[in-house]
């Protein structure tokens, strides 16, 4: 499953995350925030909790809103 990561600056390039390399991240590190853009089926988000929250993981998923608008918002994913 490839799922997008949001982007930092308006004129970077669309980049994407599998659960590999998000498992690779954790291996580095104890703990992972990642960043998602609104256009991820928030199924697949759900379905990438699971997956960690199998594996004896903590995962937090939220909206960020950043603007004033409705559809202002990315996904964070917080993993332990």
């Amino acid at each position: 499953m490839k799922l997008k990561l949001a982007k930092q600056h308006i004129d970077d390039e669309v980049s994407t995350v599998t659960l590999k390399d998000i498992e690779v991240l954790l291996k580095e590190k104890e703990s992972v925030i990642l960043y998602f853009d609104q256009e991820n089926a928030h199924k697949d988000l759900v379905a990438l909790v699971e997956k960690f929250e199998e594996k004896d993981y903590s995962v937090y998923l939220k909206e960020v809103k950043y603007g004033l608008d409705e559809n202002d918002y990315i996904y964070e994913v917080h993993i332990l």
